[in-house]
């Protein structure tokens, strides 16, 4: 026959009790054999503290607890088993003596019971044992151990909290979902950010908390992935949630990942929501991409203005020399016109830099010989590099032929906003003090650069007026595509 503490069992038999306080076992009360008996039955770890002397008596799972001071401690002193430990048991086996049970799920112990300190946890009960007249005689203990389920439940929380940490660290939202009606054990703060800061989502359903994707399908999807286990991923999808500082409804992008969450036996018992709000980073790619778009109509556009100045200066320059110097002049106005779209930073310029500009090309610091007038007007970027063009065609030939081709020369340049319904732009370019002006015979390159108006502009119009007492020239557009970034 199979005895459940076949050691304790020897030990007890083997033991010399009459050298002890307890006396022969034949002289034992009942109390004692019968608490004996069931003790060395059971397969509950047990102890049995008894007598005055608080003498130990064990089995075989109780053994175990003991360590090293086993098999010394059997039929020794309670106090002697447990002295490293003694100012934490003194006053439970003292209550027990005195009348009073002691019961606890877990009792922490720093003990020495195999020559090193180690963190113990026990479940116990310290019942007092009676005789039939109310005599407390000893103790009875039923215990377990539970050290190694209590580090492993320390260390899935400690698994637990970094996962967390991590989950708060996250750039993305998360969120857990348990049970069939998805409900809110856990949410980072990007994710309650994400659905909108200030709703106490935590311990409650989806379907509640964040009511407005009910009939957004969210949930539909939520109940597929927890029915069978597949995963939901998505990539910009849409989404209307009420996070605005008002409760006020928003549409967003985001990337989306609905994983079934399961157990050890491998059932669905929530889903991990992993978010992420790429409404910014979708519309900086757009803008990106319009940018790149931009870049390169543009430069179609400048290559082929371009051409056509290249082709115009060298068509009807007399030599080589006065085509190289024209064409170095116009490029040069062309890049100082790139450089004020540029600087302004959204690819538009102002009126008034752009006739600067070409007055510190052809004017004389120290005899200035150039009025202007009008008010700080933006202009697009195709009709910018026009005007500057425009602009330096004119100053070349007032140089050459017109009013600052003489002394006394002046020009007055005056733009404004005009037209019935302030719809249109106007600027005028007036030459006086010159020689008299004659019409010329034919166009040249730089009269039909001038001629062909502002480029990127609607409705736009030139007029030449060769008065004998200067030239008079006045350009005209719609203000609207004037001013649009092309």
């Amino acid at each position: 026959m199979h005895l459940p503490n076949p050691e304790c069992s020897k030990l007890l038999n083997e033991y010399d009790w009459t050298s002890s306080s307890l006396g022969a076992v034949q002289q034992w009360p009942v109390e004692l054999r019968t608490l004996v008996n069931v003790m060395m039955g059971s397969l509950q770890p047990m102890l049995l503290v008894w007598g005055p002397a608080q003498i130990t008596i064990y089995n075989d799972g109780y053994a175990q607890m003991c360590g090293a001071r086993h098999p010394a401690a059997f039929g020794a002193s309670f106090q002697d088993l447990w002295q490293d430990i003694w100012d934490q048991v003194e006053p439970i086996i003292t209550a027990a003596y005195a009348g009073h049970g002691t019961a606890m799920d877990d009792i922490e112990f720093l003990m020495h019971r195999n020559g090193f300190p180690e963190e113990t946890h026990f479940a116990f009960s310290y019942t007092p044992v009676r005789d039939p007249w109310g005599t407390v005689l000893g103790m009875f203990c039923a215990c377990t151990e539970i050290t190694a389920q209590v580090a492993m439940r320390k260390a899935e929380k400690t698994q637990r909290e970094r996962m967390l940490q991590v989950f708060e660290l996250s750039p993305g939202g998360i969120a857990m979902l348990v049970g069939p009606s998805h409900e809110f054990e856990y949410a980072n703060l990007e994710y309650q950010s994400m659905v909108g800061a200030g709703r106490n989502i935590i311990g409650k359903p989806v379907r509640e908390t964040v009511s407005e994707v009910v009939r957004q399908g969210f949930i539909d999807i939520l109940d597929r992935v927890y029915v069978t286990g597949e995963p939901f991923v998505a990539k910009g999808l849409t989404v209307e949630l009420n996070r605005g500082p008002d409760g006020e409804k928003q549409s967003r992008l985001i990337d989306l990942v609905y994983q079934p969450m399961r157990d050890d036996a491998g059932a669905i018992t929530g889903i991990l929501v992993q978010s992420r709000d790429v409404t910014d980073v979708r519309a900086e790619e757009a803008r990106q991409e319009l940018l790149s778009h931009e870049l390169g109509h543009r430069l179609k556009n400048q290559l082929a203005m371009f051409q056509a100045i290249a082709s115009q200066t060298l068509r009807n320059a007399p030599d080589i020399v006065t085509a190289r110097q024209r064409l170095s002049d116009r490029i040069a106005v062309l890049s100082a016109a790139h450089d004020t779209i540029l600087e302004g930073g959204t690819g538009t310029s102002k009126v008034r830099r752009l006739v600067k500009q070409m007055i510190a090309l052809h004017d004389d610091p120290d005899n200035p010989r150039f009025i202007i007038k009008g008010p700080e007007l933006r202009v697009g970027s195709r009709p910018s590099l026009s005007i500057a063009l425009i602009l330096h065609e004119l100053a070349t030939n007032a140089l050459k032929h017109g009013a600052l081709s003489e002394p006394a020369g002046r020009v007055e340049i005056e733009w404004c906003v005009s037209g019935v319904e302030r719809d249109r732009f106007e600027m005028t370019w007036r030459e006086t003090g010159g020689p008299p002006v004659v019409k010329p015979m034919a166009s040249g390159s730089g009269t039909r650069l001038i001629s062909a108006g502002l480029n990127g502009a609607l409705d736009s119009a030139v007029e030449f007026d060769y008065a004998p007492t200067g030239l008079r020239f006045r350009i005209e557009a719609d203000l609207q595509t004037f001013q649009k970034e092309h």
